[in-house]
């Protein structure tokens, strides 16, 4: 498979007591801080986003987990193919459970899905990428990112996951 291709199509998709699994990531990076009056520099942390091929608001980057990989390789996938970048994976944030109103299958008709969201050290942000032709990316600092967020459990991997671990990591 080219790796310049999404992975489409559903008959590698793992499901867990009716729930489709996902996985994805906050894609993060890490800079000085702009404020040029402290002595000692502050570092400032911003999430990449991409935007919904479904309507307005901003996303992390997602998708189904298949039976061919582990849930790592799944979430490093996905943030390749939707919002080209790659890194180093770090912690697992959570899992977060969404009802999908695109994805409804025989396996899951009520649309039930169970993310599993990494945080991703952002190293290498590519030029080109699979989605590029149908999403854009965006770098927020976390109190933009937490107001432009989509879904409300992405919203709530963010405040809860991600901004604790960052906080307890830092």
């Amino acid at each position: 498979m080219s790796d310049m291709v999404a992975r489409t199509g559903r008959h590698q998709q793992r499901y867990e007591a009716g729930c489709r699994l996902v996985a994805g990531c906050i894609p993060f990076r890490c800079r000085d801080s702009d404020d040029s009056s402290d002595a000692k520099s502050e570092k400032v942390v911003e999430v990449l986003m991409i935007d919904s091929t479904s309507g307005p608001g901003l996303l992390f980057p997602k998708g189904g987990w298949e039976n061919d990989e582990t849930v790592e390789q799944a979430a490093v996938r996905e943030a390749f193919e939707e919002a080209g970048v790659r890194g180093e994976l770090m912690d697992l944030l959570g899992h977060y459970h969404f009802k999908s109103k695109t994805l409804q299958d025989e396996f899951s008709p009520e649309g039930l899905c169970k993310a599993a969201m990494f945080a991703l050290l952002v190293k290498e942000e590519l030029e080109l990428w699979p989605e590029q032709s149908v999403r854009k990316r965006k770098w927020l600092f976390i109190p933009e990112a937490i107001k432009s967020c989509r879904h409300e459990w992405m919203r709530e991997v963010l405040e809860e996951g991600f901004s604790k671990w960052y906080h307890e990591g830092a």
